[in-house]
């Protein structure tokens, strides 16, 4: 190919991805704009206190609208980042792997439920729910970008942004250690010990 070609081709697929995240923030944008509104007309745009207590302090969900967006944003680029990396960028213009759609889409499922299951009172419920997402943080690496993001918005209606992202971000550390730190450490030992093994007469 030549160059001038190929440089074409690599600034299409720049704008195309830029373009991605420019609609995706977008539409966080506007969910948010109508979440917000709508509790304007219902009593007004809520609060919430850390941990549920009142003797913490409380924050708006109106944070929402700035924190939001900028998450979206940011996160959305670390997302085309990794794609990019790992099928090649002309790939990842096209399409979204099926595991990040998989990953945004069922931590976003895992934030409705939490959010549900506490607002209805099943104390239980949230509580095996939150013990699960500790668990799942040590299986998969929940620290990629789509399950943060799927996380956040999933509970947002309910939470605000706020309390989420703080909750999302801690989870999300725990598992970068276990992945990236703890695992690779140990599969290094494991190596080194199988290789000092005495071979099998």
């Amino acid at each position: 190919m030549l160059p001038a070609v190929a440089t074409y081709e690599n600034c299409m697929i720049q704008l195309a991805s830029a373009q991605t995240r420019r609609y995706l923030t977008a539409a966080v944008t506007l969910a948010e704009l109508a979440h917000l509104a709508w509790e304007h007309f219902h009593g007004g745009i809520r609060s919430h206190h850390f941990l549920n207590s009142a003797d913490m302090p409380a924050i708006s969900n109106a944070w929402g609208l700035l924190l939001l967006p900028l998450l979206t944003w940011f996160l959305s680029a670390f997302m085309q980042k990794r794609i990019a990396q790992n099928a090649g960028a002309k790939d990842s213009s096209q399409k979204l792997p099926k595991s990040v759609v998989v990953g945004f889409l069922g931590t976003l499922l895992v934030g409705i439920l939490l959010s549900a299951s506490f607002t209805s009172g099943h104390e239980t419920v949230t509580e095996y729910l939150f013990m699960g997402i500790l668990l799942l943080a040590l299986l998969f690496p929940v620290y990629r970008a789509e399950y943060v993001l799927g996380f956040v918005l999933g509970m947002t209606f309910t939470f605000g942004a706020i309390l989420p992202t703080v909750v999302a971000f801690v989870v999300a550390a725990l598992s970068t250690l276990v992945h990236l730190c703890v695992r690779p450490a140990f599969m290094h030992v494991w190596r080194r010990f199988r290789s000092k093994e005495p071979p099998i007469a």
